[in-house]
């Protein structure tokens, strides 16, 4: 594929029409990705499906636009797609461990914009290394969404109707599903079972959810499987491995097989995780001197830019940054109410937030947003500054650990909405874009989706039964920093022996990976996944396999990458559809509760509960099955 395809030199890029679908597509993925991440602990990039929503919205609906402006459209849209991830991964923890009663609105919402305005900035000198100079990055999801976007306008109308038909098919049966569990009582959200036999427990489950299934369907076989393995080593080989007498006094088989796994076995994936981090770090090495180099020369006004191909001007660079790090350190002394600890975490968190932007530029680069590390990058970043304030004799009380939470959450932020920005700038330069208006549209979408983040979490929290934290939002990352923040400041020591475990099989899992490179094998034991698959509920696990599995059979014999696009064409679009729908049902479901107006139960029996749930399994895959396979045969 070209870096510059012909294009009108005509044709405009941002129009009120194209700023005002991003900003509403930015506000309606921020949602909707704070329910998927608390729910199944990863989130899926909001690009491709922003993409398409854009070209019919612009060529069906309102019969006018260009490929340039659905361009802009899907950038603000997966800049509040990908914030919503970074703070749902960390600002939980702070109601999980205490220090909040419920969610601080501007604390939350200066973190969400502060961190974003950083991610987008701190990309702007790792542009020309990581998208522009570098050959080796094949940048699979932005490849994959430029393909989209030129597809749709060379498209008929007939087929744009067709995608607008699955996508609202996809949300109707979302909708559908969890109004149905959730409201009437109908479905069950998951299924489990576990038996003990003497000391050992043995337990599988899996989660009824079409939105998982679309997870799997969107970051495909080789993920989803990863995922699965992961859960796999976790619940089905580990757990029985464990003595579980002193747990099965207390509990029955279901509750000591979630105890014995929320408390050892889940941090084997944590040790794999760090090692993950640190590695990517090492990979990135070269790219950061380059980037330095390139921030050094545009501060003295030496970096040249061509007219074409010109960023943000250093000026406004320098405005953006002030303001992000104004409202920081505003944070940070709110937390410790100490200048010198202010000052050092403040230090710490923007060279922390540095390397992991070129981390993240990096892995999406190689293996696409989706995959991006956040999880490893993030706990990275919880142990250095644990580390560097137990070391400073900061370590104790409910400041030290906001204090260590307030570091992470800010990188997480940058590292997710860096990765973003970079695989949109791809995009971008594959279709003709122009970086300074999509950084531009970057901001924008930063901006409005910050605002309303907190107010998501809010109802969430207080509409789902068990809260953030439970097992209908288990928020597992968000409890893993809690942990490991609360390890630092007094809190229950992490079992650094199932750690050390998962280093080790994470240095196992990365030489197989290395001898699978060599051999070029279309399978790849990338770390991460298979790590997050390890400390995620097994329930999760099987849906996103599913989704996979069906993702395999409809891309099966692809000639290359955009003609696998074009085969997935209408599963993506029927999986968005039911990610939106879902996701939004469960808010206005949530919402609905705070005010007291909860659901009616049916009160049906729980075995013919357990009847229509598989009943409704069955029909969600049915239907994932037909739309995806009907656009594939015919691509």
């Amino acid at each position: 594929m070209s870096s510059k395809p012909p294009l009108v030199p005509a044709q405009r890029e941002l129009t009120p029409i194209s700023i005002f679908l991003g900003i509403l597509l930015s506000l309606v993925m921020g949602a909707a990705n704070v329910y998927v991440g608390l729910k199944a602990g990863m989130t899926v990039s909001a690009s491709i499906p922003a993409a398409v929503m854009a070209m019919l919205i612009l060529r069906v609906v309102l019969r006018r636009g260009s490929i340039l402006e659905a361009n802009q459209v899907q950038t603000c849209a997966s800049a509040g797609e990908s914030l919503a991830a970074g703070i749902i991964f960390t600002v939980p923890a702070l109601v999980l461990a205490g220090y909040w009663t419920d969610f601080n609105y501007w604390t939350t919402t200066g973190i969400a914009l502060s961190g974003g305005l950083l991610g987008v900035l701190f990309m702007i000198p790792m542009r020309k290394v990581f998208v522009v100079d570098n050959p080796e990055l094949p940048y699979p999801e932005g490849i994959a969404c430029a393909a989209v976007l030129q597809a749709g306008e060379e498209s008929s109308d007939g087929t744009e109707s067709g995608g607008a038909k699955a996508l609202i098919m996809g949300g109707a049966l979302g909708a559908v599903v969890k109004f149905g569990g959730d409201f009437l009582g109908l479905f069950s959200g998951h299924l489990e079972t576990a038996r003990a036999f003497g000391s050992r427990i043995f337990y599988y489950g899996a989660d009824i959810s079409p939105m998982l299934v679309a997870v799997g369907l969107i970051v495909r076989l080789n993920v989803a499987l990863l995922i699965f393995i992961g859960g796999v080593l976790s619940w089905v080989i580990a757990l029985p491995m464990l003595d579980a007498t002193g747990v099965l006094l207390e509990n029955n088989a279901i509750d000591s097989a979630w105890e014995l796994w929320s408390t050892k076995i889940r941090y084997v994936g944590v040790g794999a995780m760090v090692l993950g981090g640190v590695v990517s770090i090492l990979q990135v090495r070269k790219g950061l001197v380059e980037a330095i180099r390139i921030l050094r020369a545009r501060l003295k006004g030496t970096h040249d830019d061509t007219s074409e191909d010109r960023d943000l001007p250093t000026g406004v660079m320098l405005l953006v940054g002030t303001v992000s790090i104004t409202i920081i350190g505003a944070l940070y002394w709110n937390f410790t109410q100490s200048a010198p600890i202010t000052a050092v975490t403040m230090v710490l968190m923007i060279v922390l937030s540095f390397f992991m932007t070129a981390v993240a530029s990096y892995i999406v680069g190689l293996v696409g947003n989706s995959n991006s590390p956040v999880s490893g990058m993030t706990i990275t970043a919880v142990l250095a500054t644990g580390a560097l304030l137990t070391l400073m004799g900061y370590n104790e009380g409910p400041s030290a650990m906001a204090a260590i939470l307030g570091v992470a959450a800010v990188v997480c932020c940058v590292a997710c909405t860096s990765g973003d920005v970079c695989n949109d700038l791809k995009t971008g330069s594959l279709v003709g874009a122009t970086p300074r208006k999509q950084q531009i549209m970057q901001l924008i979408g930063v901006a409005v989706a910050a605002f309303i983040l907190a107010p998501v979490l809010t109802v969430l929290h207080e509409g789902t039964e068990g809260g953030i934290g439970g097992k209908n939002l288990a928020a597992p990352q968000a409890q893993l920093f809690k942990s490991i923040a609360e390890s630092f400041t007094g809190g229950e020591q992490l079992p650094w022996d199932m750690v050390a475990l998962g280093v080790g099989l994470g240095i196992l899992i990365l030489i197989l990976d290395a001898l699978l490179g060599a051999r070029k094998s279309k399978f790849r034991l990338h770390l991460m996944p298979l790590a997050v698959g390890m400390y995620l509920p097994l329930g999760l696990g099987t849906p996103i396999l599913l989704g996979g599995i069906i993702a395999h059979f409809a891309t099966r014999g692809s000639r290359d990458k955009a003609h696998e696009e074009r085969r997935m064409h209408g599963g993506v679009l029927f999986g968005s559809g039911v990610i939106a729908g879902e996701s939004l049902t469960a808010v206005i479901l949530a919402l609905l509760a705070v005010n007291e107006l909860g659901g009616i139960k049916l009160g049906l029996s729980p075995t013919m509960v357990t009847g229509l749930t598989l009943v409704a399994a069955l029909v969600t895959l049915g239907a994932f099955w037909r739309v995806t396979m009907k656009v594939s045969r015919s691509a």
